[in-house]
C-alpha cells in the first residue's frame, strides 16, 4: 500500500517538475549554476552538483540573504523544505536556541560543517535530550555558499550525520561589503534591525584574509489574548491591578553579535597556513506562565514561619517570570593544508569549539525562603567544549583501463567533547524553611543548577576512515567509505556507505546509495540532571519534573539503563538532469531507518518512597518533585520520503527570469518502543509536523531593478494539549505564505530592497485547546506565526 502512495506521489511530483512548475530550492543555486564543485560528501575534488554520487544542494548567498531574520537557521527554512525551525515561544531555552530537524529526525542527527570541519554543539539540551549545533552562531554575511548533502554520511562524518550534513562555506573573496535593514510586524511589534560589513583581502600569491561583523536587535512579539483565569481573578479583585495580557506568547527581545575570520597564507612549496573563526553573543529574554495568586498556594500562602510576610503584598496580581540568556559561543580552527598537488594532498587541523549557555530569571520568588528571598537570580551555566585533531589525505591513483584516477581519501580523529555544569546563585536552587509549610522551592519558573547537579564530564573518541570513489566507465560512477571509531563511554562502532552513479547521456543520470550510521550519546546527555516547572493546561496548576541521569541509582532502580548509540540505515535513489534550454533538477527518494532513537522515558510519579530516596542522595528540590524521568534508548523510526528539486533559468524579453522550487514529502512512522505502544504519543510523534513542504520563488532582473516572488507552503499537521491527559488533539491545516521584494541598483555599488514576508498576512488556525494560557497560535506551530512583516535593506559593495 505504501509503495503505491509513493508512486503515485513520485510520479506526480515529476509531472509537476516536467511541466515547468519550477523544483529547486536548496538542489539548484539561486544563480543556476549547476556545475559548480562541490566539497560536502565526497573528497574527489572534480566532483559537482551534476556528477556527485549523492544528492547536494547548493544555496548561495544571494539566497541567504534574502531572508529578514538574522538566524541562518531560518534562511535555510525557507529554501530548503525538508528543513524545519520552530520558534517555540515560552519554552524555556528552546525559545532562545531553537531546534532545527531536517527530515523530521532529531536537531542532532544532522551534522553541521563550517568551511568542511565539524562544527560544535549547543550545551543547551533540548526536546527529548536533543543537542545540536546552533546555527544561530554563524553571521549570515560571512557565508558565501552552504552545500546540504541530503543523505546519511556516518561512514564519511562520523556521528550524527543520519539525516544529512550542511557544509557552510566562508567567504575568502576579497572586496568590501556592508547592509542595513530594518523591519517590523504589520502587528506593530517586533521590530528588527541589522548591520554588518564584511573586508577580504589578498595577501601575497594566493593568500587571503576576510573579517565579518554583524549586530542585529529583534523586540518582542505578542499574540496572545488575556487568559481566562486572569480575567476571572480581576472580576474577583477589582482594586487589584494585572497586566492585559497577563504573559506574551512570541518571539523573546534578542539582541546578537556576529565576528567571523577567515584566512591563508602560502608556506612556499609546503602548502599554506589557514584559520578561520567565529564568535557570537546573545542576549535574550522572555515571558513564561503567569502565576495566579488565587490558584497557587504553594507560592502565594502565609505561615507562621514567616509572621507578617505575605507574598502579595510584592505580586498583587502574581507575577510572570522572566526567563533570559545570556549566551556566548566561538570556534577556531587552524591547519596547515597541500591542496596543490595533482596525485597527493593533505591537510592537518585542530580545532576548538565552545558554547556557554548562562540563564536568568527575573521578576520570580523562591517561595521556601519567604522575605529573604531576591526576586532576581543567576541559574547557572551550561558550557559545551570540543577539541578535534584531524589528518586527512587524498591520493589520485592511476590504473590502466580506467577513465579517471580513482580517489583514495584516507585519515584519522581524535575528538575530546566536554560537558560542565556551573552551579547558579544560592537561592535560586535552596530549599529554604518554608518548605516544611508546602512552600515552593527554588526560584520559580527555572529552578537553578544546584551543586548536586553541577560537574564537568568528558568523552573521548578516536576515529579512522578511508573513502574511494572510481570512475569505472565514462558513464559508471562507484564509492564506497568504511569509518571505524572508538569512543571511551561505550565502546566502537563501524559504519559504511557505497553509492553509485550511472549517466545514460551527458546530461541524465540515475543515482544510489546505502549507508549505516549512528550517532553517539554526548556526556551532557549522559551525565546531566535537570529540574523543570510546566503549567497544567487543564488544573493550570504548576507542576515540578526532575530529570535524572541514567546512571542516577534510583533511575536504574526505576528501570534506566545506560545511553547507546543511535544505529541508522539509509537508502537513497534518484534521478537527475540538467538542459541546454536552462532546466535542471533532481528527484530522490530515500528510507531512513533509525533504531534506538533517544527520549525521555515515561515519567514516573514520585512516591513518598522514591522522595525519600532522592532526598537522601541530595538531589536538590527532590522534595517538590511531583514527577522524575531520565533519557534513554526509547524507541525505532522508520522515515521514507521524496525530494524533487531543479531550476529554469532563461532569457526573457529584455531580462532575465529565474524559477526555482523545491517539494518534499517526508513520513516518519514509530515501528517499536514505548511510544509506538501509546496511541497518543504515537500519533504526537508521526503527525506533529507537516509531511509535505513545498516551496518556490520567481526571479526577473531588468536593467537596475529586480523582482523576487516566493511561495512557501507548509501541509497539514497535528498537535495537542499537552496536558496530563495528552489525549486531546487539534488538526491543523495547510498554510502557503508568499514572500515579495523589489530590489533597486542605484548604481554598481548600492542596491536598496524593499519586501515583505508573509506579505498577506496568514495566519494559522487558532489552538483552540490552548487558549486556557491565552494563546492564539500553537507554540508547536512548525512556522513562524506572528503574521507579515516588511522590511528595507540597503546594500553596498566595493
Amino acid at each position: 500500500m505504501w509503495f503505491a502512495g509513493f508512486k503515485r506521489r513520485l510520479w506526480a511530483t515529476a509531472a509537476v517538475s516536467i511541466l515547468g512548475m519550477a523544483v529547486a530550492g536548496s538542489a539548484a543555486a539561486e544563480d543556476g549554476v549547476v556545475d559548480e564543485v562541490i566539497v560536502t560528501g565526497t573528497r574527489d575534488t572534480t566532483r559537482t552538483q551534476f556528477t556527485t554520487l549523492a544528492p547536494v544542494d547548493v544555496l548561495s548567498e544571494e539566497a541567504i540573504r534574502a531572508s529578514v531574520s538574522s538566524q541562518l537557521g531560518d534562511s535555510l527554512a525557507q529554501l530548503v523544505p525538508s528543513f524545519n525551525v520552530q520558534k517555540l515561544p515560552t519554552s524555556d531555552g528552546l525559545q532562545f536556541v531553537r531546534p532545527a530537524t531536517l527530515r523530521n529526525l532529531s536537531p542532532d542527527e544532522t551534522l553541521v560543517l563550517l568551511n568542511g570541519k565539524r562544527f560544535h554543539r549547543s550545551a543547551f539540551l533540548g526536546s527529548r535530550g536533543s543537542q545540536a549545533p546552533d546555527l544561530a552562531q554563524i553571521p549570515t554575511l560571512a557565508i558565501r555558499r552552504i552545500e546540504v548533502l541530503r543523505d546519511g554520511a556516518s561512514a564519511q562524518y562520523g556521528s550524527d550525520a543520519i539525516a544529512g550534513v550542511i557544509n557552510i562555506i566562508l567567504n575568502d573573496q576579497p572586496g568590501f561589503s556592508a547592509f542595513g535593514q530594518g523591519g517590523q510586524y504589520y502587528e506593530g511589534d517586533g521590530r528588527s534591525y541589522r548591520l554588518g560589513a564584511r573586508a577580504g583581502f589578498a595577501i601575497g600569491e594566493g593568500g587571503h584574509v576576510s573579517a565579518t561583523a554583524e549586530w542585529s536587535k529583534a523586540d518582542a512579539t505578542s499574540r496572545t489574548r488575556q487568559r481566562p483565569d486572569a480575567i476571572a481573578f480581576q472580576a474577583a479583585n477589582p482594586t487589584v491591578k494585572i497586566d492585559n495580557p497577563v504573559q506574551r506568547w512570541g518571539n523573546p527581545d534578542l539582541e546578537t553579535y556576529h565576528l567571523a575570520l577567515d584566512a591563508a597564507l602560502p608556506v612556499g612549496a609546503m602548502g599554506e597556513v589557514y584559520g578561520f573563526a567565529t564568535y557570537a553573543e546573545t542576549d535574550g529574554v522572555n515571558d513564561i506562565n503567569w502565576r495566579n495568586p488565587a490558584t497557587n498556594p504553594a507560592i502565594f500562602k502565609t505561615t507562621p514561619i514567616f509572621p507578617g510576610f505575605d507574598l502579595k503584598t510584592i505580586y498583587p496580581g502574581g507575577f510572570t517570570p522572566h526567563e533570559g540568556i545570556e549566551a556566548k559561543d566561538y570556534q577556531a580552527v587552524g591547519g596547515l593544508r597541500q591542496s596543490a598537488g595533482e596525485r597527493f594532498t593533505w591537510d592537518l587541523s585542530a580545532s576548538y569549539g565552545r558554547n556557554q549557555s548562562g540563564f536568568f530569571l527575573e521578576n520570580s520568588i523562591n517561595a521556601s525562603l519567604g522575605p529573604n528571598s531576591p526576586t532576581a537570580f543567576d541559574l547557572g551555566r551550561l558550557i559545551q567544549r570540543e577539541f578535534n585533531l584531524n589528518a586527512d589525505a587524498v591520493y589520485r591513483l592511476e590504473i590502466a583501463g580506467l577513465p579517471e584516477p580513482v580517489n583514495v581519501a584516507f585519515g584519522a580523529e581524535r575528538r575530546l567533547e566536554t560537558f560542565k555544569i556551573e552551579t547558579g546563585d544560592p537561592a535560586s536552587y535552596a530549599v529554604g524553611p518554608g518548605a516544611a509549610a508546602g512552600l515552593a522551592p527554588n526560584s520559580n519558573g527555572f529552578p537553578g543548577y544546584n551543586p548536586q547537579q553541577a560537574g564537568e564530564w568528558e568523552q573521548e573518541s578516536y576515529a579512522g576512515y578511508v573513502d574511494i570513489e572510481s570512475q569505472l566507465t565514462e558513464q559508471w560512477s562507484l564509492g564506497g567509505a568504511l569509518r571505524y571509531e572508538d569512543f571511551s563511554e561505550f565502546g566502537d562502532t563501524l559504519d559504511g556507505k557505497l553509492a553509485t552513479r550511472f549517466a545514460f547521456t551527458p546530461d541524465l543520470a540515475v543515482r544510489a546509495s546505502y549507508s549505516t550510521g549512528f550517532r553517539a550519546p554526548t556526556p551532557g546527555q549522559l551525565n546531566s540532571t535537570s529540574t523543570s516547572q510546566g503549567l497544567d493546561t487543564v488544573t493550570l496548576q504548576l507542576f515540578t519534573a526532575g530529570r535524572l541521569s541514567p546512571l542516577n541509582p534510583v533511575a536504574a532502580f526505576l528501570g534506566a539503563k545506560p545511553l547507546q548509540p543511535e544505529e541508522s540505515e539509509t537508502l537513497t535513489g534518484g534521478l537527475v538532469w540538467r538542459t541546454d534550454f536552462g532546466f535542471s533538477g533532481s528527484i530522490d527518494a530515500y528510507q531512513i531507518d533509525v533504531t534506538k532513537r533517544f527520549s525521555t522515558s515515561p515519567s514516573i510519579t514520585v512516591t513518598p518512597a522514591i522522595r525519600a530516596q532522592l532526598v537522601a542522595l541530595g538531589v536538590s528540590g527532590a522534595s517538590a518533585f511531583t514527577s522524575v524521568s531520565w533519557f534513554t534508548n526509547d524507541f525505532d523510526t522508520r522515515t521514507r520520503g521524496i525530494d524533487v528539486v531543479g531550476s529554469y533559468r532563461r532569457e526573457v524579453g529584455a531580462g532575465r527570469l529565474d524559477l526555482t522550487a523545491a517539494y518534499n514529502f517526508n513520513e516518519t512512522t514509530v515501528t517499536s518502543g514505548s511510544i509506538a505502544a501509546s496511541a497518543t504519543q504515537k500519533r504526537l510523534f508521526e503527525e506533529a509536523r507537516p509531511k509535505q513542504n513545498l516551496t518556490g520563488s520567481a526571479t526577473y532582473a531588468i536593467g537596475p531593478v529586480e523582482l523576487l516572488g516566493r511561495v512557501r507552503y507548509y501541509g497539514k499537521w497535528t498537535d495537542s494539549t499537552g496536558n496530563a491527559t495528552g489525549d486531546i488533539f487539534q488538526a491543523f491545516g495547510g498554510v502557503t505564505l508568499v514572500d515579495l521584494a523589489v530590489t533597486y541598483r542605484a548604481n554598481e555599488n548600492i542596491s536598496i530592497r524593499m519586501g515583505a514576508e508573509n506579505v498577506f498576512d496568514a495566519y494559522p488556525d487558532e489552538a483552540v485547546f490552548q487558549a486556557s494560557r491565552g494563546l492564539v497560535y500553537s507554540r508547536n506551530a512548525p512556522y513562524d506565526t506572528n503574521g507579515g512583516q516588511y522590511y528595507l535593506r540597503v546594500d553596498a559593495s566595493f
